[in-house]
């Protein structure tokens, strides 16, 4: 082996090992003898690529290319290709490399990673796969195939390779800060947090680690220690937004409301006030009663990632035009429960002189059909061709229209349209005899709720009610698979949800009941709006329309809301439910009322 090669095979060994200017020094002594040595080259070309002096580093790999256009110096034209963004060049390159040394996982893997800087995830999962078929305990292969699969929402698969990726390289910060997220995604917050907890050791300057683990915390409702990876997050890096939004989030649950509009104020200072912060800000508002801000920023969630209200070009309605003789479309904007809670208002714009068309979604569609003041109800699968109107309305954005406060909410029940008598008689009749209390059960909502984890409650944990002398009936649709298999070993609550078309149907199988026993879900809503005794079971921190602790509801007269403690468990909340249950059996008599 030559002089000049022994010199740079020492460059690179030093290279590896991250002492670059011992590197620098025996790559300069190898070309002194030789400066065509074209392993000197590319180790020339390397540092450069590690000092990102893109241009410089492509003129020394290009030189060595022209005289051996080896895999390894390919491989690396395609990096600085790929650090300069010239993608599509940059996988031609590989193409070719790959072409000479096909058995190469690192070349199929920096491929993938091409696929992966263009956001190309369904391209970028082959190369990565067959990195691995090739080298199974490829480390960036393990971890990015991880991450991609991850982005490509299999997120059980993603977590196969990251448990590997972990177990034959512990310790390594990407590989942890992916699997912390992709637990996260998977509701494993505990986990998560304990894989953050690892990578912020590793890496304690490391933004993003600090405010995923914060994340994690807060949904362990571990607010306090959230907020303070979040403050971390934003020390690290100051105009970290999503840290700002966070710790805004976390104070809301922390009922530190006079904080939460003092950050929302130094975020404004700071030009990081978004969407999503004003969306929060109107909530903390509603939620404390402040109706007259609180409307005006609900107007935001028109404007989240999440919206889905269809834009028309007639212009919005929001109280301030005369509708006298004009037809306004009004439209559902958000959840079932919602829709249900405010078309209370659809008989208020009637009465100003408007022909009110109503846009619900398709299981309110034959409930809501005679609603009055409503002059049509159109199903929302139809809404891509409505009668010709004036002006539209967003069905959540009518309490802003009418001015709603506090004193001024339209509370007269029961306002949804009256049921024939035969169908709930038909109900009735399936139910049998009236001996005892009839209580009606829903514990959980849309498993996809941003929220759902705090308000939706295991039917295990509700089983604790239900030795109370009364019959039980669900009112739960599609239970999730943990509660079916309670239910089906539940002797003592009638379960004829599988003949539950839609709401017309609930409503008249609520109308059969003495008292609702609920989480906050469009149950609740619907008991309440049919005037129903309902009893909501809400977490500490409860959605805005509920307030703060109130046992009633100016929304809903026949609603009795039990809340958590700061313990945010349902226990104590159930064997209060329990308690009241049973003094309205005492003795064998049934006391019915909320």
């Amino acid at each position: 082996m030559s002089t000049a090669a022994v010199l740079c095979a020492a460059g690179f060994q030093h290279f590896r090992d991250g002492r670059h200017l011992d590197a620098s020094s025996c790559c300069q002594q190898a070309l002194d003898i030789d400066a065509e040595h074209t392993d000197a080259q590319h180790l020339q070309g390397l540092l450069l690529l590690h000092a990102r002096q893109y241009s410089d580093a492509l003129e020394w790999i290009v030189r060595a290319i022209r005289r051996a256009p080896k895999p390894e110096y390919l491989a690396s034209f395609a990096e600085v290709l790929q650090q300069h963004g010239r993608c599509e060049e940059a996988l031609g390159v590989l193409d070719k490399a790959i072409q000479l040394r096909a058995d190469d996982a690192a070349l199929w893997c920096q491929r993938g990673d091409v696929f992966i800087q263009q956001a190309r995830f369904a391209q970028a999962l082959p190369s990565l796969q067959h990195a691995l078929k090739l080298d199974p305990r490829h480390q960036g292969a393990l971890y990015k195939s991880g991450a991609v699969l991850h982005k490509l929402g299999r997120n059980e698969e993603a977590l196969v390779n990251l448990d590997l990726a972990d177990g034959l390289f512990p310790n390594h910060v990407p590989t942890l800060r992916t699997r912390a997220w992709v637990l996260y995604c998977l509701k494993r917050y505990e986990e998560s947090a304990n894989d953050g907890m690892r990578a912020h050791q590793l890496d304690p300057d490391n933004a993003e680690i600090c405010n995923n683990l914060g994340l994690a915390l807060r949904r362990l409702r571990r607010n306090q220690e959230a907020l303070a990876w979040f403050e971390t997050a934003i020390e690290i890096r100051p105009r970290f937004a999503d840290a700002f939004d966070n710790s805004l989030v976390a104070l809301f649950h922390l009922h530190r409301f006079d904080e939460v509009f003092a950050l929302a104020d130094r975020m404004t200072s700071l030009g990081l006030n978004t969407t999503v912060t004003e969306w929060n800000v109107s909530l903390a508002h509603l939620l404390t009663g402040n109706f007259e801000a609180g409307w005006r920023g609900h107007q935001t969630r028109l404007k989240l990632p999440s919206a889905k209200y269809h834009r028309f070009p007639q212009p919005m309605w929001l109280g301030d035009e005369d509708i006298e003789g004009k037809t306004i479309l009004v439209v559902a904007d958000e959840g079932l429960g919602d829709t249900v809670q405010f078309v209370r208002y659809v008989p208020m714009l009637a009465a100003r002189g408007a022909r009110v068309v109503l846009v619900v979604q398709d299981p309110l569609h034959r409930l809501m059909s005679t609603l009055r003041g409503a002059a049509q109800c159109i199903p929302m699968s139809a809404v891509g061709t409505p009668p010709p109107f004036d002006l539209h309305c967003p069905v959540s954005s009518l309490p802003l229209a009418f001015k709603t406060r506090l004193d001024t909410i339209p509370a007269d029940m029961p306002y949804l349209p009256s049921l024939p008598d035969r169908h709930v008689k038909a109900w009735e009749d399936r139910l049998g005899p009236r001996t005892r209390l009839r209580v009606g059960l829903a514990w959980s909502g849309d498993p996809s709720h941003v929220n759902d984890e705090t308000r939706s409650i295991p039917l295990r944990t509700l089983s604790r009610i239900l030795d109370v002398d009364a019959t039980f009936v669900s009112l739960q649709k599609a239970p999730r698979p943990h509660d079916a298999a309670v239910l089906r070993e539940r002797s003592d609550i009638v379960d004829l949800t599988a003949d539950l078309t839609d709401f017309a149907d609930t409503a008249a199988l609520i109308r059969c009941l003495d008292v609702v026993v609920t989480v906050d879900t469009s149950v609740a809503h619907l008991a309440g709006a049919l005037g129903c005794p309902t009893w909501i079971l809400l977490p500490w921190t409860p959605d805005y329309r509920w307030l703060l602790e109130r046992a009633d509801s100016p929304w809903y007269p026949s609603v009795r809301l039990f809340r958590q403690t700061e313990t945010c468990e349902f226990e104590t909340v159930l064997d209060r439910v329990r308690d009241e249950l049973r003094a309205r059996t005492a003795g064998g008599h049934v006391v019915i009322g909320a």
